[in-house]
Order: C-alpha cells, then structure tokens, then sequence
C-alpha cells in the first residue's frame, strides 16, 4: 500500500497534523480508540490551550526551538477552531481553557478535521519496522493479525513520549528517530507527584491549600495537595520538572502573609488563643495543628516569644522538604526531554538528517508548563509540519 504522509500515532499532535497535512494521509495508532490522553487530561474535561502561552512556559535544551511554531499557531487559532465546531469552554484560573463538556468533544472535533480532510485512520494497528530504501519509507505494519507494508514519502513521528504506560505510550518515536541519526536528550518524568518516606503525610492525606513552591531558581503559585505517597497538586507539579534526584524543594504555605508581625499583634489582643487555633485561620485545622505538634509549640499565643514565633514563621514560609523521588511514568503527565532539537527544521519540524521526516509534539525535547501548554505546543507543531508537507 502506498500512501503520501503516514502519521504515527493518533494523539494530540497526530490527529491535527492529519487534519493540515492534505490529502492521501494515513494515520494509525496501536490504541483501540483515539485521542486517549485527550479523553482523560483536565479531569476529563480537557484543558486544551492557555491564554498566557509563551516561550518563557516552555522547557528544552533549545530555548528558542519552539518559537516559531507557536507564534505561527496560537492558542486563538485553536479557540476560533473550538467555537467553529460549537463547543463551550471557560476559563479555569491562569489562563486555562477547558471544555464546559466532556474532553471527547476535542477528540471528535479533531476527527471531523481528519474527516474534511480525507485522511484515513486505522486503530490496533502496531509498528513491527521502518526504514527507508533510499526512495521512500517503508513501514511494516500489523493490524488484525496480519502484516502489512506501507510506503509513503513522509514519515510524520507522533507518538509522544513515555509517559502513563499503561495507556500504552512507548518509546516509539525516539527509536525511530535514533535510527535516521537524530540524538535523544535525557528523559524523566515530568508534571508528576513527588513521594517520600513511607506515611510521611499519611495524616494530612486530602488536604490542599495554596502555596508558593521552590526550586532551581524558579517558583510557583498554585495549589499544594498532600497525599498519602507524598505531595501532589498545581504547584508540585509544575515544580517537578525543574526538579533533580537529592535536591529540596522550599514550601511557602501563606505566601501573601507576613505571619510573624500578624501573630505577634494578635499576641497582645488574643494571648490567651491557642497556638494551633490561631494558625487554623490561616491554614486547613489538620495541617495547623501538625506544624504546632512538630514544632512542640503548645500553649496560647502569650506563651510565645519573639524566638518562637520566629521559628513557626520560617517553618511555614520556608519549610525545606526533600522528595526520595517522583510517582514516575506511571502518573507523569508529560515527558522532560525527547529528541534533540538541533537536527530539526524549527520551522517545518522536519528532520535535518532524512527529509520527509517530521517529528511533533511530546516526542521532541519540548515540554511545556501544566495548564494547556503541552496540547498547545502539540497543536502548533502539527499545524507548522502538515502546512510543510502540503506545501503551504
């Protein structure tokens, strides 16, 4: 069989270069059904770009590579596609956009596109062998049960990267990639929990409550979660991806408070409050009353002093915790690293070592913040390779 443009996996990124890459495309996937991690991302109402999109929301070892793209594709041009199809969204906090409805509707919008564009898609379908005989790729496909040949002159690499296995994401694009000479940075699991010792906030399990996180320079205001295996949440997981194995991470629990001066005035009008009740208006009563605990501070607010409650203000706004590591893959939302963005067309997304190669999407060294980046940068960059392989 031979076809144009065969894309490797029907995700995000797939299914739109599908819907801009003209006609004679075929699209497959080893998944029995497409767009899975569309289908389960937002809390199953997809959060499928960000108002804020810039560079500065983009991580990689190229800091400029995903430019072009993403200043070509914006999120408005994705919005305007959203309201083309008649789906309500709203904004969450920071920019996010969710679908007012369930995340299938992108999923279905995205097909409609594929649709409209006579592209082909075939599902269980698994990659057994590509090469390239000097005149076009030759891929061995398998699907219900037989082997298959497919020949076509682009090779559109969309498969993403490893996180969340058992959805069955591999390493798919990178050895591909590897085999036509392109470098792979190195990977780890990103936008994903830390853990820690065994029960360490076993007793706080549930609770979550604003906060500032650090580390490596770079903070976040977001929302902290605590949860049996360690801490989660907005600000834990944008943090992880700067983090490294052995380092701190400093918490702020009241980052627009100035606890001290406030605790030290309401010393002299509430002294006879206690300590954790006090702090239990500022923070959620479970959590108030483990720093009082840890910190041996029992008694009323008079009871304190200036040393004291000093060191209850360093221990809520600079509280420094050492994760033993992340919930890996297994919950990672993206993956930190990829292919090496050195040997790709920063505008076409084309491979610089075999033309008529196209890597996109999370499978390159491009990895974006939580809240939409990651489905707008998949967007962009399918948009900037199926305008190339059409010519446009």
């Amino acid at each position: 069989m031979k076809v144009q443009t065969l894309i490797l996996g029907a995700g995000a990124a797939g299914l739109m270069a599908a819907a801009h890459a003209g006609p004679d495309t075929l699209v497959i996937d080893h998944a029995r059904a497409p767009g899975e991690k569309i289908r389960i991302s937002g809390g199953g109402r997809c959060n499928f770009t960000n108002l804020n999109c810039a560079p500065v929301n983009f991580l990689g070892q190229n800091p400029h590579f995903h430019k072009s793209a993403l200043s070509r594709y914006t999120p408005w041009d994705f919005l305007d596609l959203v309201n083309a199809h008649g789906i309500a969204w709203h904004e969450k906090t920071l920019g996010q956009l969710f679908c007012d409805g369930k995340a299938t509707q992108i999923v279905a919008m995205l097909l409609k596109e594929m649709e409209k564009a006579s592209a082909t898609l075939w599902l269980q379908t698994a990659v057994r062998e590509v090469a390239h005989d000097g005149g076009a790729f030759r891929v061995t496909l398998e699907k219900d049960g037989a082997t298959r040949v497919v020949t076509c002159a682009n090779l559109v690499l969309a498969t993403g990267g490893k996180s969340i296995p058992k959805m069955g994401a591999t390493g798919l694009a990178y050895d591909v990639a590897a085999q036509f000479g392109h470098a792979i940075t190195e990977t780890r699991p990103a936008l994903v929990p830390f853990t820690f010792d065994k029960d360490r906030f076993a007793p706080l399990a549930g609770i979550s409550c604003p906060s500032r996180i650090r580390c490596n320079g770079v903070s976040f205001d977001e929302a902290l979660l605590f949860t049996h295996r360690g801490l989660s949440g907005p600000a834990v997981l944008q943090v992880s991806s700067y983090w490294r194995e052995g380092q701190a991470i400093e918490i702020d629990l009241l980052p627009e408070t100035d606890l001290g001066a406030e605790l030290r005035a309401r010393r002299v009008t509430e002294g006879r409050k206690a300590v954790a009740t006090a702090i239990g208006q500022q923070l959620p009563a479970r959590l108030a009353d483990s720093v009082t605990t840890e910190l041996a501070l029992t008694g009323n607010l008079a009871d304190l002093s200036d040393k004291r409650l000093q060191t209850l203000d360093d221990r809520l706004h600079r509280w420094s915790l050492r994760p033993t590591g992340t919930e890996g893959y297994r919950t990672a939302e993206v993956t930190l690293g990829g292919i090496a963005t050195d040997a790709v067309d920063s505008k076409t997304m084309m491979s610089k070592h075999r033309p008529g190669l196209y890597i996109i999407g999370e499978a390159l060294d491009v990895t974006g913040w939580l809240g939409g980046y990651n489905f707008q940068w998949a967007w962009a960059s399918a948009v900037a390779a199926g305008a190339a392989i059409r010519g446009g």
